[in-house]
């Protein structure tokens, strides 16, 4: 009767507020299976209230449920894994499932054959990942837990497959992760899902290849694996911010990490791909933001400028001098500051737009040099270095 009416927020808190938690657990503690599961059942549904989840911590609840999840019963198992879930949900309830021992517990529910229980325990560890202390408890007591994390890439449930990858994804934002994920294969995993029809799996793959570009031992292997030319592709994935956020910023990872030769990059497409966006009015403020912020690490690169010259940049840029996004001007006049440096050698570009479009360098320098105590002095330093 508590679990059907513990459906209703009111209720779930009165329920609690009026001592229910405590008969809740003797009766998880109980042997039969039957009131183990409407126990469980309710405190599951108890646990969705945020006022609770705090009360649920302390009343001893988080121990019997720990064991429940172990149950030979799926029924119990699905329950007491579906609760534990409800209570990763803030960093505060995540120590305190640590201090329960509720970890170990989820990573053996990942060798389940059930796909709910699959799911519960991947959201669950996905949470627990987010904070840099349940990262590095993993770590050092979880060494299986990134090649079941990879098997399940390739799992045939799409809800199981997204929270892998998200799991793998808040790993990988330690160092170490990001080479072991590399290392044990999940670059091949990730790649049929960059090319997937469905947006929130390639949305959780974009966001997992981000995080594994950020350390520069991972560069070859990413290069090689046959991954670059999906990312430039999905640069021009209109149909999701997240997507083109998540892969610009892996490129711009990529090539920032070392001084290799980056001519697969532009070989790939990377300078048209871009180009298309900046010049598609439809494009969002972040996107837009996100690009650019990219072009302004590329400029930098001996081999990549020269494409950005001859993909005509310097007259996409100009317009954007004139943005109401400071951070757009900035790092749009930080490239061409950087492209001006090259005077000697595209010379001829920079007297072809002298006074266009919008006025052209002539225009951006002159609103930039002027005295005005308003101007950003960032922008005034760019320009005069321009």
């Amino acid at each position: 009767a508590l679990g059907n009416l513990a459906v209703n927020m009111e209720n779930k808190l009165l329920i609690v507020r009026m001592g229910g938690l405590e008969p809740l657990i003797r009766q998880m503690l109980s042997p039969n299976v039957d009131a183990q599961i409407n126990s469980v059942g309710c405190i599951t549904n108890l646990a969705t209230a945020e006022e609770n989840k705090m009360r649920i911590a302390k009343s001893g609840a988080l121990l019997p449920l720990t064991r429940l999840a172990r149950s030979r019963d799926v029924r119990v198992q699905r329950n007491a894994a579906g609760a534990l879930l409800n209570m990763t949900h803030s960093a505060e309830h995540r120590q305190q499932l640590i201090s329960a021992g509720s970890v170990p517990v989820l990573v053996e529910l990942l060798s389940t054959d059930d796909q709910e229980l699959q799911y519960y325990a991947t959201t669950a560890l996905s949470n627990i990942a987010v904070d840099e202390s349940g990262r590095q408890l993993l770590w050092e007591t979880q060494p299986t837990l990134v090649d079941a994390l990879i098997r399940f890439v390739d799992a045939s449930t799409i809800k199981v497959q997204c929270q892998a990858i998200l799991t793998l994804r808040n790993l990988a934002s330690d160092e170490q992760y990001q080479i072991q994920i590399v290392e044990h294969g999940g670059l091949d995993a990730l790649l049929p899902l960059l090319q997937s029809a469905y947006d929130p799996l390639v949305i959780s793959a974009a966001a997992c290849l981000r995080n594994l570009s950020i350390h520069p031992d991972n560069e070859e292997h990413i290069l090689s694996s046959g991954i670059l030319p999906c990312l430039v592709s999905l640069t021009t994935h209109t149909g999701s911010e997240e997507v083109q956020c998540h892969v610009i910023s892996a490129l711009r990872n990529l090539v920032a990490n070392n001084d290799a030769d980056k001519t697969p990059f532009a070989k790939a497409g990377l300078f048209e791909h871009i180009r298309e966006v900046i010049s598609d009015p439809q494009t969002s403020d972040v996107v837009m933001g996100e690009m650019v912020a990219a072009l302004s690490v590329f400029v930098l690169d001996d081999t990549l400028w020269p494409y950005m010259v001859d993909g005509g940049y310097l007259e996409l840029l100009i317009p954007l001098t004139h943005s109401e996004s400071v951070d757009l001007q900035c790092n749009a006049c930080a490239i061409i500051s950087s492209l001006a440096s090259k005077a000697s050698e595209i010379s001829d570009r920079l007297v072809q737009v002298w006074d266009k479009p919008d006025g052209g360098l002539q225009s951006y320098l002159a609103a930039f040099v002027k005295v005005d105590e308003g101007m950003d002095p960032t922008l005034r330093s760019l320009a005069i270095w321009t």
